[in-house]
């Protein structure tokens, strides 16, 4: 769709291509389409070229991933309205990038899907589109339907979904082709910048928010939090319950149990040690903690 991503658009096909490459025979063969058939520029101004129009489609693909600009200007085309709802009646696999993914809830074909976007649209996305239940991950795959946020988030959701056809060693060569340290995974958060998630916060919050980011190891209290900010305990217990839904402690635990997850999955450093520098006293406060959070152990989490 006009105005879309370059990069995110690359990041969802050559993937695909380096599948290809990788495996020596044909996994995937890419088409790409617009709506009347005409080249379409991207929101860099570059001029990509389809290879057919949507009212020429005569094949039945096995997956469609709709790339549009993060926030969509004006409807859908007929045309590809049709077409869409016409391979979600086929039982074909959609995806959304950037964009794409309010294309598809225009239409209705997110309703009752888990389904995330850019962040920067969560608000009025949320509002305009009540029954898809909005995800703040990188990505989501959910039945037959995928979407992300956009950007190189889209080459995180390709290469899983060809570990999902072809297996894990494929998928580990694809990274490595990109020079990726890692492939990341659906279920971490996209890291939205401190100063948009607390955009309408007094600047108490912002600040109490960015102490705690940065005192992960030596967890302050909540009462140091309150002192340090001049203000009382009970005050700052309002703002987090007002603006993130949350009490400090609460969302001061989930910080650290975050980054404990991406030290486990991105480090080869005993658990022990992450616990410390997360701010547990111990392995087995660690563990309880950690299995209360995300429903497994740390021990598991790096076994899975």
């Amino acid at each position: 769709m006009p105005g879309f991503s370059l990069l995110a658009h690359a990041c969802a096909t050559e993937p695909l291509h380096v599948a290809n490459l990788l495996h020596g025979r044909t996994l995937y063969r890419l088409t790409s389409y617009s709506s009347g058939g005409d080249a379409v520029t991207s929101a860099s101004q570059q001029t990509v070229l389809p290879r057919e129009a949507l009212a020429e489609v005569e094949t039945h693909p096995d997956m469609v991933l709709v790339c549009g600009p993060a926030k969509l200007p004006g409807g859908i085309p007929d045309d590809l309205a049709v077409w869409l709802k016409r391979l979600a009646a086929s039982g074909v696999l959609l995806g959304g990038i950037g964009g794409g993914t309010e294309a598809l809830a225009r239409l209705g074909l997110l309703d009752g899907y888990q389904a995330t976007l850019p962040w920067q649209r969560f608000e009025a996305f949320a509002a305009a589109h009540p029954r898809v239940r909005l995800s703040q991950q990188l990505f989501e795959i959910d039945r037959d339907r995928m979407t992300c946020g956009g950007g190189t988030a889209a080459m995180d959701m390709m290469i899983t979904l060809v570990e999902s056809h072809h297996g894990a060693a494929l998928a580990s060569r694809i990274s490595e082709y990109f020079v990726m340290e890692r492939i990341r995974m659906g279920d971490e958060p996209q890291q939205i910048p401190l100063r948009s998630r607390l955009a309408h916060a007094p600047a108490s919050l912002v600040e109490a928010v960015q102490l705690m980011e940065a005192n992960i190891e030596e967890p302050l209290s909540t009462h140091e939090l309150a002192e340090h900010l001049g203000i009382s305990r009970r005050q700052l217990e309002r703002l987090f319950k007002k603006y993130l839904k949350s009490v400090p402690s609460r969302y001061y635990l989930d910080l650290r149990l975050q980054k404990a997850r991406r030290m486990l999955r991105e480090s080869d450093q005993p658990a022990g040690e992450i616990a410390l520098q997360t701010g547990f006293s111990s392995a087995a406060h660690f563990s309880t903690a950690y299995r209360n959070h995300f429903g497994m152990t740390p021990r598991e989490e790096r076994l899975g």
